[in-house]
């Protein structure tokens, strides 16, 4: 009888150390966007226009941070969420639609049914990885039949470019053009992706020249076009100007892994950017990818969009910004920046070079977190 005594306090002793662990290891900031932006039921809101709306990419992003976070039942109810209202019960069978809110008769559902390809890109590689780290045949399975959905209703062979990610199902390719995002295929992403189906490393390369060579001054646009026998052309619809989409491509360039000679390459090659942040002491808010001219000061999520992308100097000093001014509840998309630069930023998670995600917690510790 002592013995079973001794057994279950001991047991209770360990599961007490297990829960002060697991609050030691905790993200801050990801349970305040919890609390200020995911309803009770999994749905992203983001109240920035008045409108309460949810869209793809948020859901994307939630179910990445809930991965970091290792919050399994806050993974599952986004899941379930999006799933469920943006791709009618299937995410096998139809793309998320991007845009879910309140209808003009007052009822709630998807107001935009076209896909939005950067948020189907980040729920299938949450997917996927949750498989692989929480050991789910189920997430495995699902991700990998989104992937080659994906693949089949966005992915388009463009003429002397190359298999390119297209932003969406409907409405970026025409006879002899394309329009495309830049910010739209983070490069780990696409490595990670090319495990599973090979098409997505030859998108890997052709984002790779696109990086390069959509940007000649080392300056993000948000949109480009690829014409057949011309190449890269600014966009009809918003010119030359980064700004609000652009600033995340050097928020994914700084994440890949330091090893890879591409990002040696991309962190050389969009230097301009981090001079000009330098100089101001702030990012700024857009820039003209063809003239260099900069304008405007950036939030503090530009700020902590750079930071896996700056070094020191500038890295402190947007360090101490982010800091001194984290985004409150009515500031979404700042505080998805803030998630990925700040999480980043105190090694919460890294990708390796096969882009695999690398969880602090999946050590056991916190010691790699600062």
């Amino acid at each position: 009888m002592s013995n079973m005594k001794f057994i279950i306090g001991l047991f209770c002793c360990l599961f007490t150390l297990s829960q002060v662990s697991a609050q030691t290891c905790d993200w801050p900031e990801w349970q305040s966007f919890k609390q200020q932006y995911i309803s009770r039921e999994g749905r992203v809101i983001d109240p920035s226009d008045g409108k309460n709306i949810t869209t793809s990419e948020g859901q994307s992003y939630g179910l990445f941070f809930a991965l970091v976070a290792n919050d399994r039942d806050q993974f599952n109810q986004l899941l379930e969420w999006t799933e469920n209202n943006l791709s009618a019960g299937d995410l096998s069978a139809r793309l998320p639609g991007w845009l879910w809110g309140k209808r003009a008769d007052g009822s709630w559902g998807i107001l935009d049914t076209n896909s939005a390809s950067d948020a189907d890109l980040w729920i299938a590689y949450s997917l996927l990885e949750a498989g692989r780290i929480w050991h789910s045949r189920g997430y495995q399975l699902k991700g990998t039949l989104l992937l080659q959905r994906i693949a089949r209703e966005e992915v388009a062979d463009i003429p002397g470019l190359g298999h390119m990610l297209l932003p969406g199902k409907v409405g970026f390719a025409n006879a002899d053009s394309w329009r495309l995002n830049p910010s739209y295929q983070p490069p780990q992403l696409l490595s990670r992706l090319s495990q599973v189906q090979s098409v997505w490393a030859e998108v890997g390369k052709s984002n790779q020249r696109l990086l390069l060579e959509a940007a000649p001054l080392g300056i993000a646009p948000d949109w480009v076009m690829w014409r057949k026998d011309k190449g890269w052309q600014p966009d009809e619809k918003d010119g030359t100007n980064g700004d609000y989409d652009a600033i995340r491509v050097y928020l994914w360039i700084g994440m890949m892994a330091s090893e890879l000679p591409e990002r040696t390459a991309l962190i050389a090659h969009y230097q301009p950017m981090a001079k000009l942040t330098e100089r101001a002491g702030f990012p700024p808010e857009s820039v003209d990818s063809l003239t260099g001219q900069a304008n405007g000061t950036g939030p503090v999520g530009f700020s902590a969009a750079l930071l896996p992308f700056l070094t020191d100097p500038a890295l402190s000093t947007q360090r101490e910004r982010v800091l001194n001014n984290l985004p409150g509840a009515d500031a979404y998309y700042n505080s998805v920046l803030t998630l990925f630069g700040l999480g980043w930023d105190r090694q919460y998670y890294r990708f390796n070079q096969q882009g695999e995600l690398q969880a602090s917690w999946e050590k056991g510790s916190c010691q790699n977190i600062k």
